[in-house]
């Protein structure tokens, strides 16, 4: 749904580069909007924890990149690999990082992992586990195939505070047994039983990160948005209009502590 929703974006033009990122970074893992927000970030320690097995080779298609979440790990076609970056440490937007490399964003690569069967059944078990514990396993294969070395350091950037509008709240609490889905077509996004979370990930849609100031954690909502993908004047209600005047949140500008990933040292990845 994220990238569906970053997609829409009309203020800045999104390169194939842009769009790669985005689908990877936000639809791999679920959940990763939600991590971000509601921990302190990816680890900042080495990461113990590796992928059984994992390859990483040159794409040698001509047809469009694409990404596949399986049950013990993922599966990208034709991807920048700077995404496995933005994966790896939670990272947004591409000025949320410093000394990339221009391959890494320009040569495509399909890259492949999977967990051994121990780690796929703690998985099953208990699903909101497998981010943390998958952004830490992508860390270690960019170590140990690209000789990675980076840090992650905490700057004061523009974001955007999610707040309840004076107005008050206008979405419907959901219910305890209600079944959680979301759903997008044109302008229209239709959601049940989502954290107040999911408003987080409209943050490549408004070019800021979004930190929820809600005070909402915890709960889950039904709602429906609709908004304009057009910027004519006569086309409907802008995102921020629709989010203030249809589901009570309000976007504020602010300033906040962002990670910036410095790489230090990375190398093109290792034959397999």
């Amino acid at each position: 749904m994220h990238f569906l929703l970053s997609s829409l974006r009309k203020r800045r033009p999104l390169t194939a580069h842009t769009c790669s990122l985005m689908l990877v970074s936000c639809c791999v893992a679920g959940a990763t909007a939600l991590y971000s927000q509601t921990e302190s970030g990816p680890s900042k320690d080495v990461p113990s924890q590796t992928y059984e097995i994992a390859s990483i080779r040159p794409d040698k298609s001509t047809t469009g990149g694409g990404m596949q979440t399986l049950p013990d790990g993922f599966r990208w076609a034709n991807i920048p690999f700077a995404a496995l970056i933005h994966s790896a440490y939670g990272i947004t937007f591409d000025n949320q990082i410093e000394g990339m490399p221009g391959w890494a964003a320009s040569e495509h690569f399909d890259i492949e992992a999977k967990v051994d069967s121990k780690t796929l059944e703690a998985w099953t078990e208990s699903p909101k586990n497998r981010w943390k514990q998958e952004q830490q396993m992508m860390q270690s294969l960019l170590a140990d195939r690209c000789q990675f070395k980076g840090r992650l350091e905490t700057r004061l950037m523009p974001v955007y505070d999610l707040v309840i509008a004076k107005g008050g709240l206008k979405m419907k609490e959901a219910t305890v047994d209600e079944v959680t889905y979301e759903t997008m077509s044109g302008g229209k996004l239709t959601v049940r039983a989502m954290p107040i979370e999911t408003i987080v990930g409209f943050s490549q849609s408004v070019g800021r990160l979004i930190v929820d100031k809600s005070g909402l954690t915890g709960k889950k909502f039904d709602f429906e948005l609709n908004w304009s993908m057009d910027d004519t004047a006569d086309a409907g209600p802008s995102l921020f209009t629709a989010l203030e005047e249809q589901l009570g949140l309000k976007l504020v500008p602010d300033k906040g502590s962002v990670d910036v990933l410095i790489i230090d040292h990375i190398e093109k990845p290792s034959p397999n």
